[in-house]
């Protein structure tokens, strides 16, 4: 019996090896529950919209006169969908990646620089650093190194030590943040996001914002077809109807929610601000003795929105802290000049 039982044991530890290896997704704890909720949102989706062309004969009939219009519906879920997978699997952007760049940089730069004056070249292209009110690094001029970089970025004395992380060892930028669950610091953290499975940051904050855009129109045009058939086959099947209407209550909160979410978010993206940041002022040092109703690293909404869009992710944008001069420009209050001159923008 106890032979039985050691082989029963040894092959099953072998199977779960095996499984390891070909899924090694699935062997983290972690990541498993990531993926467990990713499968659920995704068969939510499936079921709510299944569900509605499966009862509503009206919609079928719709389509065979209007095809157009059953066709932008689709495609709005076929986008959403694809957009949710496409956030989730982006990199927020990570302090490690754009340490490793610019200090690869820096050592191509003094190779090159001893064995001849042509500048380095680099497989996967230029590099470039911008940091924000001072100078940028490129693989063509004296790239700093990444610790030189971080410090020019705080005010004159900072100790090295406060902006250090002592998970990653790693020289903290302003703006970044160590998560917990992806184990990294992330350049301009927003918050780690548990239905998608990854953090927000400086990288994919764009896609995050155009997710819930998308989605929240899809819940929209799926409660309005939700409705439609209600208010037509109210009294037809009870079953039906009692099916229909839990999932047009699981839409209307789905809906609050989003809606609040993604003007929240707007808020965030016309002022340069990030969650963390929003939520945990008062605990981040560089930030405390900033007045609450100041945006210290906002320029303008115009400009705020286009970093926010069409800022290049070759670039690794980082920005300094602001000036007290500077601090204290913001803070003032508008005049009639400011007005004219468009100082919000």
């Amino acid at each position: 019996m106890t032979t039985v039982v050691a082989v029963c044991r040894s092959f099953r530890d072998r199977a779960l090896a095996r499984f390891s290896h070909s899924f090694p997704c699935l062997s983290d704890p972690a990541q498993r529950s990531s993926l467990g909720l990713k499968v659920t949102l995704v068969m939510l989706h499936l079921i709510i919209v299944g569900i509605l062309f499966l009862f509503d004969g009206n919609l079928i009939e719709k389509t065979k006169k209007e095809p157009w219009y059953t066709a932008l519906y689709l495609s709005l879920f076929s986008a959403t969908l694809v957009q949710y997978f496409i956030t989730s699997s982006s990199s927020p952007g990570y302090v490690v990646d754009a340490m490793r760049a610019v200090n690869e940089a820096n050592m191509m730069y003094q190779k090159s620089s001893m064995a001849s004056k042509q500048p380095a070249s680099s497989k996967n292209g230029s590099l470039i650093v911008t940091v924000e009110g001072s100078q940028s690094y490129d693989q063509g001029s004296n790239p700093s190194s990444w610790t030189k970089l971080v410090m020019d970025m705080y005010p004159p004395g900072t100790p090295i030590r406060s902006c250090s992380c002592s998970y990653c060892n790693a020289e903290q930028p302003p703006r970044a943040k160590h998560c917990h669950d992806c184990d990294k610091c992330v350049l301009q953290f927003d918050h780690h996001c548990v239905w998608l499975g990854t953090c927000i940051g400086r990288d994919n904050h764009c896609k995050f914002w155009w997710y819930i855009c998308e989605e929240t129109a899809l819940c929209l045009w799926t409660s309005v077809l939700y409705i439609s058939f209600l208010t037509a086959n109210i009294s037809r099947s009870w079953w039906k109807d009692a099916i229909m209407i839990l999932l047009l209550i699981v839409l209307s909160i789905s809906i609050l929610f989003l809606l609040l979410l993604l003007l929240f978010h707007s808020y965030l993206v016309l002022t340069n601000q990030t969650t963390y940041e929003l939520v945990r002022r008062r605990r981040i040092s560089y930030l405390r003795q900033v007045p609450e109703r100041v945006f210290p690293f906002s320029k303008g909404v115009c400009r705020n929105l286009y970093n926010f869009c069409c800022a290049r992710s070759s670039i690794y944008s980082l920005e300094a802290l602001p000036s007290p001069e500077e601090l204290e420009e913001k803070a003032s209050p508008y005049t009639c000049l400011d007005v004219l001159s468009c100082r919000c923008c």
